[in-house]
Parts: structure tokens; C-alpha cells; sequence
């Protein structure tokens, strides 16, 4: 139950809606089997609940609703349907633990979409409400195009849904057009007008997305909707793990003690694959540049101290940091590091001096982690056999690096 006045950053739930939000995404066709792996894999996550397409949309979500209702998971299971009663009839039927009921409450909806007033929304609102609420069920009402709604709309109808034993109400930034500070502005207000919990619906059209879910939960919602690698209708939604980034560094504890994060990486690999598309560089916890350290400033300090450039631990993901030294922006620490991961000690001054050549290479092309290490290892043996140092300066690296493995050829 909500908590009114208290925020909710470190007692939140979520609902994962992959499979009924994400199967709108442009790609998206997840079969029977696809939606069992998914399903099982957020299971495996940790969400609290997921969400499945309407029974009602067609024979097959029906079935497949049906059958990850079977599969005994830990995660309720929830199915989203229109604020219909046909719609309901269907939905308590499958087996879900919960149905959401949803309806475009924006003068833009009542206009274009469903063509009703308020007057009916609320009074079908109710009969859906109460019939669900027969059948044992959890139930959560939602208006839709919740901040281009009329508050002298919106505010009477969820003290209605409240009054009659609603679980949650929804507030749905349908079009993602609202900012952080009108979601905390709306959802404080909305804390102290009703006492059932709140679920919140971003999109992420105008790249808000996590931060409302985040001000959402400090303004004292209770549960937060996101889909795996954001995936949903235009821009989607709160990415799993983009909240979950968010929400560790506001309270790690929790975030790891609730979740299974090390998963994280398979489970956006399994959706990736599903709707055919590649995980972002700057995909937030798995791109492969999440955790990688370039310039020399940061190097040094990473390699002293990583929490001086991250406020994420990667382990906690089962990631790992990478330090790029194969660059003109690399420092003297970074090349002494990889020496010393290879095995090839030398003084710091020698360090120094195999970094300088490094950079100078790196200015005039892109160089390769193997073409570095190979120059390190050149630069070592050269040390190593009493040669001059400046043996190796004014030489391409190619050259270098061809001479290196020669030599090593040779024996």
C-alpha cells in the first residue's frame, strides 16, 4: 500500500511489459517459445510482475496469455486490456493473477479515439472495476494521456476507482511528452488525493523517460512500467536497464538484493535477437563502452580507485571495465598496467618513454590492441638485450611491429 508524503525509491516494484508494450515495437514478433524464454528470463530478473498483450487482440495472444499463466512463475502475471467489458469478460478468464484497464481520458482521445466523455469513462470505469474485483483479481485502472488530461477530469476519476478498492491507478505519459518536473508535480499531488498505489507509463518520445520514472518514485509512486532495451510503440519505454542503472545509484542495496542484475546482459541479448536488432554502444550498463576508460586522466584514476569515474560497479553486472590504451589519448599508467598484465616489468621512466613512442604512432593512424602490444613487447626486448632506446623511435609502428614478430619467429 502507498505511503502518502514518503517517496518510494527504495521500496518500488516493477511491472515489465516486453511482452504486451514491446510487442508493438516496429520489429517485434515474438512466437509461443520466444515469449516463454522471455518470460521465464524476467522471471529470473526479478520483476515483480509482467504484463502480457490483451487476451482480446486475438486467438493467439489468448493462447499464449493462457500458457505463461501455467508456467508457475514467481511474477504475477498481468494482462492490459481496453476499459471494456467484452475485453474483461476474456481476460478473467486465462488464468492472469491481475488485469489493467486502460482508457484515453485526453481532450485528444475522447475526441479522436473513443469518442467518450468522462461521465461514461467513470461510470464504465466502475462496472470493469467491480466485475474484476468479483473474480478475486488484482485490478488497475489507468487513464490514458494522462498529462495532456484535464486535472478537473482526471482527479475526480481516480478518487472514484480509489473509492471502490482499485489496487493501483495508472498515470501514462502516453505521448512522452512530460518532463521530470511535471510528473513530480502530478504524482505528489496524486499521492495525497488517493490511497491505493500508483503505477506509472513512460514514453520516451522526448528522451525523458527515466528520469520521470525516477521523480515518480520520489514524488511517492509505487510501481514503474519498463520493457527490455526500452523497446514499445515509437521510442518505447523505460528500459529495465536503464531504470535499473538509476535506481543502484540511488539505492544499491536494495536494487541488488531485489534483482537478479547479473542476467541483465543474457535477457537483452535474448530480446535483441528476437526483434532483430543490436544492442546500442551506449546501451546503459551492457553497451560495449559502458564501463571503458580512454583519456589518460581517467585511466590513472580508474586504475587507482574505479569509483572515481564510475558510480556503477560493473561486477555488480557481471561486467567488467575496460581500460583503452590503444589510442593518442592513452597515459603512461594505462601502458604500465597492460605491461604489466603481459608480464613485461620496467621502470617507470621506461614506461614513460614506450608511452611517448605509442602516442606519437596513434597520431597518425588508428592503431590496434595487438599492433600496442606488440610494440610494448618490442620496446621490453629491446630494454631487455641492452639496445638503445631510440632504436625503436622514428620507426613506423608497422615496422615495429613486423620486426617484433620476426624476431620472435627467428627465435
Amino acid at each position: 500500500m502507498a505511503h502518502p508524503g514518503l517517496g518510494n525509491v527504495s521500496r518500488f516494484k516493477i511491472i515489465d511489459s516486453t511482452l504486451r508494450e514491446g510487442e508493438q515495437f516496429e520489429n517485434a514478433f515474438f512466437d509461443t517459445d520466444q515469449k516463454i524464454k522471455i518470460a521465464k528470463a524476467l522471471d529470473d530478473f526479478g520483476v515483480d510482475y509482467i504484463e502480457l498483450t490483451s487476451p482480446a487482440a486475438s486467438s493467439k495472444s489468448r493462447a499464449d496469455c493462457e500458457a505463461i499463466c501455467k508456467l508457475g512463475l514467481n511474477a504475477k502475471i498481468l494482462t492490459h486490456i481496453r476499459c471494456h467489458m467484452d475485453d474483461a469478460r476474456i481476460a478473467v478468464e486465462t488464468g492472469v493473477d491481475g488485469v489493467n484497464v486502460v482508457i484515453g481520458t485526453s481532450s485528444h482521445l475522447m475526441s479522436h479515439s473513443h469518442g467518450k466523455d468522462i461521465s461514461y469513462i467513470t461510470k464504465i470505469a466502475l462496472e470493469v472495476i467491480e466485475f474484476v474485483k468479483s473474480k478475486h483479481l488484482e485490478i488497475r485502472f489507468s487513464s490514458e494521456d494522462s498529462f495532456r488530461s484535464d486535472i478537473n477530469d482526471l482527479f475526480p476519476l481516480y478518487q472514484a476507482v480509489d473509492r471502490i478498492g482499485v489496487n493501483r491507478i495508472g498515470v501514462a505519459d502516453t505521448v512522452g511528452c512530460a518532463n521530470p518536473r511535471q510528473v513530480y508535480e502530478l504524482v505528489r499531488v496524486l499521492r495525497h488525493v488517493v490511497s491505493c498505489d500508483i503505477e506509472t507509463h513512460f514514453h520516451n518520445d522526448s528522451g525523458c523517460a527515466i528520469a520521470n520514472a525516477f521523480c515518480a518514485l520520489e514524488a511517492g509512486a509505487t510501481h514503474i512500467d519498463t520493457t527490455v532495451l526500452g523497446i514499445g510503440e515509437r521510442n518505447g519505454i523505460t528500459p529495465l536497464g536503464g531504470l535499473m542503472a538509476r535506481m543502484i545509484v540511488s539505492d544499491r542495496g536494495y536494487v541488488s538484493n531485489k534483482y537478479n542484475l547479473k542476467t541483465l546482459k543474457d535477457i537483452e541479448e535474448l530480446v535483441a535477437n528476437a526483434v532483430q536488432i543490436k544492442i546500442p554502444f551506449n546501451n546503459y550498463i551492457t553497451g560495449f563502452c559502458a564501463f571503458s576508460h580512454k583519456a589518460g586522466i581517467h585511466t590513472k584514476a580508474v586504475l587507482n580507485n574505479p569509483s572515481t569515474y564510475e558510480s556503477i560497479n560493473p561486477a555488480d553486472f557481471g561486467m567488467k571495465r575496460h581500460i583503452a590504451y590503444a589510442s593518442r589519448l592513452t597515459g603512461w599508467n594505462a601502458i604500465k598496467s597492460r605491461a604489466e598484465t603481459l608480464k613485461l616489468f620496467m621502470t617507470d621512466e621506461r614506461y614513460k618513454e614506450c608511452t611517448a613512442s605509442i602516442k606519437a604512432f596513434a597520431d597518425v593512424r588508428r592503431v590496434s590492441v595487438e599492433e600496442i602490444d606488440s610494440f610494448i613487447h618490442a620496446f621490453y626486448d629491446a630494454q631487455k638485450l641492452g639496445a638503445p632506446q631510440d632504436t625503436l623511435v622514428g620507426k613506423s609502428l608497422d615496422t615495429v611491429v613486423v620486426t617484433s614478430l620476426d624476431t620472435v619467429v627467428k627465435g
